[in-house]
């Protein structure tokens, strides 16, 4: 060997290639075994004379014979198939080199330890390089396994097209891979329109919590039970909102080792007219029973307008923020008290009095307003001015989304209310056929506006307080008479 090779140096032919290490030939044989040995059911080769050629791990696990104990063997007969059947198996079997594409049987095999499993099978030809028939080939499984998977294949499929419910299957990033007919009408939207897009795009209300749900089963698995979410969905009709009852499961890949989530499946049911009326019904209940006690703690006041701020307190729980009694005087100024004091059919401008207000900062007690009998500055076209006008109840709104909090408490002042004030609801006072005044509901921004139920029950405690402000108008006037 020369100095420059030993030293590591080039000479004028350029560096030395090192010497690479003979690789073995190999042929398709180690390929085609890896294959047959990797797949998931159970394979087995017939030759043209019905010689067993082929025979993978599967087919051992299953039937317990090796491949060297099966390959090579004439058939079936014998050893994986009884004698008096392995006739018509084979013939069923070998029937496919003559058939057009794949044939489907069902029959019973035997175990290396004896025992019989049922099997189904596909067969097809093996065409030699002539293409003609050279053999058949033939997959088969254990009929539970093939009947558990196509039960899986026909729920699935049940259930993306056929359910009574939504059906959403939802990706690693929370959006909609996969949705049922009834999910897309349920989300205002087509079958491929909503796939992919975030679930805000889709809901209005309610996307934070059922995204932290969906979050939650990805990471920690199904929750125990159903949950219910309430969401508003975008439409374009405008904003629904629904009560949807969710369940959820997470989607794991069957093919890793290690459970791999590959999403999550979501099941809801709209269930919000059955919550309307459970929360319609417990409402109702809570109003009744507040009127019950109204009218037993009033019966224990001896003065009436205690009663009826009574009446006016416990209309205020869970109802509204604050609330005023204004009573009706007329044109010659008398107080309160006065019998006269109501509406004829020609009167002129309504002029109110307070008889008693909500504290309009911590909340508390009503309070009487006392005797001074000065005329609320009621504009014209007043809320509770046209309450007493029209002798029915009138519902106000300041429209939040419509304008400036700067506007909503000017609005609110310019209305003689507390400046959070942004719905109102005014009911006319009447007894004995005579309008004695008005009787205002208020509510802030954390409230949602007055409903038309919500003035029936307003109605109904205007009822109890005019009752009340009506005798204790007589009692004044008697008092005056003596």
């Amino acid at each position: 060997m020369s100095a420059s090779r030993r030293s590591g140096t080039t000479d004028e032919l350029g560096p030395e290639e090192p010497e690479q290490p003979e690789q073995p030939e190999r042929d398709g044989a180690d390929l085609l075994a890896a294959l047959l040995d990797g797949m998931d059911a159970a394979l087995c080769a017939f030759d043209a004379d019905g010689v067993v050629t082929h025979w993978n791990r599967e087919a051992e696990r299953i039937l317990g014979w090796s491949a060297a104990e099966a390959v090579g063997r004439q058939g079936f007969a014998g050893w994986a198939v009884r004698r008096a059947d392995a006739g018509e198996v084979e013939e069923r079997l070998l029937s496919a080199m003559r058939a057009p594409g794949r044939q489907v049987h069902e029959f019973a095999l035997l175990t290396k330890d004896g025992g019989r499993v049922l099997v189904r099978t596909q067969s097809a030809a093996v065409r030699g390089p002539d293409g003609r028939p050279a053999g058949v080939y033939c997959a088969f499984s254990e009929v539970h396994a093939q009947i558990d998977l196509e039960r899986s294949i026909a729920l699935s499929e049940a259930l993306l097209e056929d359910a009574s419910w939504g059906v959403v299957l939802v990706d690693a990033d929370l959006r909609p891979a996969v949705v049922n007919a009834h999910a897309a009408r349920a989300l205002g939207a087509g079958r491929t329109s909503v796939l992919g897009r975030p679930l805000g795009e889709l809901l209005a209300q309610g996307v934070e919590e059922l995204e932290s749900a969906l979050a939650h089963v990805l990471a920690e698995g199904a929750p125990p039970g159903p949950a219910e979410v309430w969401v508003s969905v975008r439409t374009p009709e405008g904003e629904r909102r629904r009560c949807w009852r969710s369940g959820f499961v997470r989607l794991a890949s069957p093919l890793a080792e290690e459970p791999v989530p590959l999403g999550v499946g979501w099941l809801f049911q709209d269930v919000t007219e059955g919550r309307q009326a459970e929360q319609e019904a417990a409402l109702l209940r809570f109003r009744s029973n507040q009127l019950h006690r109204a009218a037993r703690a009033a019966a224990e006041c001896e003065d009436p307008v205690e009663a009826a701020i009574v009446h006016l307190d416990f209309a205020l729980a869970g109802f509204a923020d604050h609330a005023l009694i204004d009573r009706v005087v007329g044109e010659t100024g008398h107080r309160a008290g006065n019998t006269e004091a109501v509406v004829p059919e020609a009167a002129g401008p309504v002029r109110l009095v307070r008889v008693a207000a909500t504290p309009s900062g911590a909340p508390g007690p009503s309070v009487p307003a006392g005797t001074s009998g000065m005329p609320v500055r009621y504009g014209e076209g007043h809320p509770a001015v046209q309450c007493v006008e029209r002798a029915g109840s009138v519902r106000a709104s300041a429209g939040v989304r419509a304008m400036p909090a700067e506007r909503v408490r000017e609005w609110a002042t310019a209305r003689q209310w507390p400046a959070d004030t942004v719905h109102a609801l005014c009911a006319v006072l009447r007894s004995r056929g005579r309008t004695l005044g008005v009787v205002t509901f208020l509510r802030g921004s954390g409230r949602s506006a007055f409903e038309r139920s919500d003035a029936v029950y307003a109605e109904d405690v205007a009822v109890r307080i005019a009752a009340a402000l009506d005798l204790a108008g007589a009692v004044e006037e008697r008092q005056r008479q003596r």
